[in-house]
């Protein structure tokens, strides 16, 4: 299902790209990007194929991501072929010097939009693992792309443009329309005043800096599908009958709800362990006595949701015997419960008392349900005192004494039974009703290497208490993790952080020797990020070194560089018009954003050189080759944005296409406005 609704949005996607292709070129210009479409895609199917790159969420997501980044070569090249076209020059000129002119601009603005996905390519991470399929299908994509664009498109151009003869003639005037008189009117008044353009765009950028912080941060949205897991956790010492009981009560329940709703497909339990990984992301349960697990199949999304609710509700109202969850299958690494607080030290009273006082915290906190402990009430114990000189006169060994305490109270393992490639374990075990009284345990008889019986209470001596049923540690120190699940629409590292702000009193007071720390998807969040950011310095360096080989100057790099982060206020803007989160996969998006944006803008400085160079003065060099890149750069630019609409109805890539297409228009928009005034500031260039 999950495939067949991203091939759905992928020929969407590509639909729209056809369509902006067509209309915006005209049909023979944009049959030329059409064709080249399918024979770009079909390379890159057959380079998947040949890495082991298969077809699943996240690399059908990246194809239509790279979708509307592989027709942008393809447009610049059949539009500058056009324009000579129309000037008057030859198919064979007009072709030969699309290649010449273009080719290696676009092959350095290929590699570093290439680059912008460099850091998901180098996590080392399980989230960098899940999500690097973006870089490997975008890297693919794109070079192909471009190695169409100077091979395939010139021959496709040649044969399918149409004759300009007929308006040869009038070629001086193409760019002397009232549209383009009005772009060049607006890029020379940005250049004559370039100051106050430049400082209204830092004031933009500071806005957007201010109203990012208002954007609700998240790592990975909950998956779609139907299913709920309901997690039952009764205490350490528990039986696998003590869990059968919780579990048939919990079934009578359900079974009953469904015939209220009808919302239930069905529903499977396992009692002592988990589910079978039968989804990649699934938070696979270490085997329990005390644990059982339900997979429920609801009908829909709606009926999902509706009795996640009730489950909720159950759960703090019933089922005292234990500790539930009820949670929806995740999208990236399982993080369980989204808000989590680990109380790490040496005195287990201690960070038990600070993480009940945590609970007690996040229980007043409207969005939050569920609240609980990872482990918390010890198990019962029988301590059998043995007297070793008695033992010794009756001669019996403390290795005899266990051996019967475990076949009277639990089960004494005596061989195993092979049936082909099946074992079965032979254990020997007390009769039910010896099992059940613990009152009978000092009659337990013991037999003796000599073969004289004794019973336990002749030579030990039989008390009962308490302990720790189980001690999680993490990073070797006894550690309560309190935690809880969400309950409204605020996400998880928004309310994590209502905590963080509750608990500054608790933490500084706290023992020493005792700490605190935030866990759930802040601190997956946190792990996956920084696995992103040991990539940055990787992106920059190969940034800088393609700019550096294509545009042979420390000022040209400067100006480039300094358009990626203007892509902010873009981001900034649609996240909030949108409610969109900030999550893990729009950070992605955004850093490669940052590459997609230097792409234009390496194209349009290289042809403010080119103008220069041929003896243009440097201030008409500005406004006419950003008047003659405007609308390649536009019609790229309205291509990848367009391309993206498919993807906002996801709920896993929706957030990183709406931050895409609003950094996207924003930031081509400064392109053409910010950069040529940028350029003549640190040029010092007069009008």
């Amino acid at each position: 299902m999950s495939i067949h609704d991203f091939a759905t949005s992928l020929i969407e996607a590509l639909v729209i790209v056809l369509g902006v292709s067509l209309m915006s070129l005209g049909w023979r210009c944009g049959l030329v990007v059409a064709v080249s479409i399918p024979v770009v895609l079909a390379g890159t199917f057959l380079v998947m194929n040949q890495f082991n790159i298969g077809l699943h969420k996240i690399s059908l997501g990246a194809l239509i991501l790279a979708l509307g980044l592989l027709v942008d070569d393809a447009i610049i090249a059949v539009e500058m072929m056009s324009a000579k076209m129309e000037q008057g020059w030859d198919r064979l000129k007009a072709a030969s010097f699309a290649y010449s002119s273009t080719a290696m601009p676009m092959l350095s603005g290929t590699l570093v939009t290439v680059a912008g996905f460099l850091p998901i390519a180098t996590a080392d991470s399980a989230t960098g693992e899940y999500t690097r399929s973006i870089f490997q299908v975008s890297a693919i994509s794109l070079i192909i792309s471009w190695i169409a664009a100077i091979i395939f498109v010139p021959f496709l151009g040649y044969h399918l443009l149409p004759n300009y003869s007929n308006v040869a003639q009038h070629s001086h005037d193409i760019y002397n329309t009232k549209f383009y008189q009005l772009i060049r009117s607006t890029v020379t008044a940005c250049v004559r005043y370039r100051k106050t353009v430049i400082l209204i765009t830092l004031a933009s950028f500071i806005l957007a800096l201010i109203g990012f912080g208002k954007v609700q941060q998240q790592f990975f949205p909950d998956s779609t599908r139907p299913e709920l897991i309901v997690d039952l956790r009764l205490t350490e010492g528990a039986s696998f009958e003590a869990t059968d009981v919780q579990t048939k009560k919990l079934e009578k329940w359900l079974e009953k709800w469904n015939v209220e709703h009808k919302g239930i497909e069905n529903f499977v339990n396992y009692i002592g362990t988990g589910a079978p990984r039968f989804y990649l992301p699934l938070d696979i349960q270490l085997a329990h006595r005390g644990f059982g697990q339900f997979v429920i199949l609801s009908k829909d999304n709606k009926s999902r949701e509706l009795l996640r609710k009730d489950l909720l509700t159950l759960f703090e109202n019933d089922f005292p015997e234990l500790r539930a969850s009820v949670l929806r299958l995740e999208n990236g690494p399982p993080v369980g419960f989204p808000v989590q607080f680990r109380v790490s030290g040496a005195d287990i009273s201690q960070i038990r008392d600070i993480a009940h006082q945590i609970a007690d915290i996040m229980r007043k906190n409207s969005n939050l349900t569920n609240v609980q402990l990872d482990w918390d009430e010890p198990s019962k114990l029988i301590n059998v005192s043995l007297d070793q000189s008695k033992a010794r006169l009756v001669g019996v060994s403390s290795t005899d004494i266990a051996n019967a305490l475990n076949g009277a109270m639990q089960e004494l393992y005596i061989t195993e039974f092979r049936e082909g490639i099946e074992r079965i374990d032979l254990v020997a075990r007390a009769p039910e009703h010896q099992r059940s009284q613990l009152s009978h345990l000092s009659d337990l008889m013991i037999v003796s290497n000599t073969g004289q019986k004794v019973s336990l209470a002749q030579i030990a001596t039989i008390s009962y208490g308490f302990e720790e049923g189980v001690i999680w540690r993490r990073n070797r120190e006894p550690t309560i993790t309190v935690r809880a699940n969400l309950h409204g629409d605020l996400q998880a590292p928004d309310v994590s952080q209502q905590i963080e702000t509750d608990l500054t009193e608790l933490k500084s007071n706290l023992p020493p020797g005792t700490h605190i720390e935030t866990g759930g998807a802040i601190a997956e969040s946190n792990k996956g990020s920084s696995s992103v950011a040991k990539g940055v310095p990787l992106f920059l360096v190969t940034v800088l070194t393609i700019l550096m080989i294509q545009l042979q100057s420390f000022s040209r790099v400067f100006l480039v560089v300094l358009t990626a982060p203007l892509a902010l206020i873009g981001v900034t803007i649609a996240l909030l018009a949108f409610g969109k989160p900030f999550g893990f996969v729009a950070m992605l998006g955004s850093i490669a954003l940052s590459g997609m944006i230097m792409r234009n803008s390496v194209i349009l400085v290289d042809q403010i050189d080119q103008d220069r160079l041929s003896g243009l003065e440097p201030w008409k060099a500005i406004v006419e080759a950003t008047t003659r890149r405007f609308r390649p750069i536009i019609l790229t630019a309205a291509a990848a944005i367009l391309a993206m609409i498919p993807l906002t109805q996801s709920v896993f890539f929706g957030p990183m296409a709406v931050a895409i297409m609003g950094g996207l228009a924003v930031a081509t928009l400064l392109t053409i406005l910010f950069l040529p005034a940028l350029y003549a500031a640190l040029y010092r260039v007069k009008i």
